[in-house]
């Protein structure tokens, strides 16, 4: 059961924390992030790239000469593909790029991702992460002061709007909750900040 200290805004020690097996020291599964990374990013994709065919291309009703005695090439159209202006052989089209990832492999990636952050020692635990108003210069402080890196997920609890817009006019973090949680976000930082009572409901639903 892994021990980590709890640290308060300021960056002082106000304790320690002991976490479940299950959801922060559980065994690290490659694969098993390969495939939820893929899948995360995968599902970003809008797919709306579209390129214009021969028949979409305007102009080249007329043959542009003759089938037979010139010596050229028979052509049939100047908006074929081989014809500058022409058609696009073979290109992208509207299509979705989502792929389906398993409920379990899910939970597995992000139990992974959470137990790798914790044996690298980058993850913060904060007693309660908080503001009485929106000011993004309290939160720049607040990272700074618990040694958090430039690019930082933080995790809280509940939504806080003032804590929530605070944090999102800085370049580099990302804001999370228990429910709205992702493997690739989780390896994508340098540093995982997460409020003690996140830490809490994070073992509620994956310590099963």
């Amino acid at each position: 059961m892994p021990e980590i200290k709890v640290v308060n805004m300021a960056g002082s020690e106000v304790g320690k924390i002991n976490l479940s097996d299950k959801v922060f020291a559980a065994p690290v599964n490659g694969a098993v992030l390969h495939a939820a990374v893929k899948n995360y990013l995968s599902n970003q994709r809008q797919g709306t790239q579209s390129t214009l065919t021969r028949t979409e291309v305007s102009g080249g009703g007329k043959k542009p000469w003759r089938q037979k005695g010139t010596g050229r090439a028979r052509q049939g159209s100047t908006r074929a593909p081989q014809w500058t202006h022409g058609g696009v052989a073979l290109g992208p089209k509207p299509r979705s790029y989502r792929t389906k990832l398993n409920r379990k492999v899910r939970r597995l990636a992000i139990t992974g991702a959470l137990s790798s952050k914790v044996a690298e020692n980058e993850m913060i635990v904060v007693d309660s992460i908080a503001t009485e108003e929106y000011k993004t210069k309290t939160m720049v402080k607040m990272l700074s002061d618990v040694g958090a890196a430039k690019k930082s997920l933080v995790v809280l609890p509940t939504r806080d709007d003032k804590v929530y817009r605070s944090l999102s006019n800085i370049p580099g973090v990302v804001v999370a909750y228990p429910n709205t949680l992702n493997a690739y976000d989780i390896l994508n930082c340098g540093s995982l900040v997460i409020a003690e009572d996140a830490a809490r409901k994070l073992e509620e639903v994956y310590d099963k």
